[in-house]
């Protein structure tokens, strides 16, 4: 059985490391595991995606539309835009967090209301994590990608493996201990 997992956000966010985080567990879990990624102007905010499929065995790195069993959004808009992935009965974990774009900076248009509700009336298995909330009490809000991903691991029910190790060979030494912080943290979700 393979399992189709869509992580999408805005450049900066994180996004890549906590995908190659996921992936080198699922690996080390034994599971075949094909991951691809796709930066839409990544430095200048724009949409991340990164799509990985694990399983017995694995040929394609690409989730079809409707066939993510489970969607992260790091952003709330992301949410939105990428919910047609999300296949029926699928799972939605949704950081509670709003980047606003250009046009919404200067002006122009209006951040959506409503986005969380929205959603909730629509999916039916719908996680709100307040990621960044969350990081800035444990002492960085960089670190809401790694408690999303305390998130992801209780989700898919991966707790089993030791990630301490896969979180400190991919951040540097300085911010490994409040990086782990960020993981349990997001585990408790």
């Amino acid at each position: 059985m393979i399992k189709n997992v869509l992580l999408v956000g805005v450049g900066g966010q994180g996004t890549i490391l906590t995908s190659k985080i996921l992936s080198s567990g699922l690996v080390k879990l034994g599971y075949d595991v094909k991951m691809s990624e796709i930066h839409g102007m990544a430095q200048r905010g724009g949409s991340v995606t990164t799509q990985i499929r694990y399983g017995d065995k694995v040929y394609s790195p690409s989730i079809c539309t409707g066939e993510a069993d489970l969607v992260a959004a790091f952003e709330k808009v992301e949410a939105v835009r990428w919910l047609p992935q999300l296949k029926k009965g699928g799972t939605l974990i949704i950081n509670d967090y709003e980047i606003y774009s250009l046009p919404v900076l200067i002006g122009k248009e209006n951040y959506p209301d409503g986005i969380l509700e929205d959603l909730q009336d629509r999916i039916k298995e719908v996680k709100v994590v307040d990621a960044a909330g969350i990081a800035e009490r444990i002492g960085n809000i960089k670190t809401q990608n790694i408690v999303l991903l305390g998130a992801l691991v209780k989700a898919l029910g991966l707790e089993k493996l030791e990630w301490t190790e896969l979180i400190k060979e991919n951040v540097p030494a300085k911010l490994q201990g409040i990086n782990l912080k960020a993981f349990q943290a997001g585990l408790g979700c």
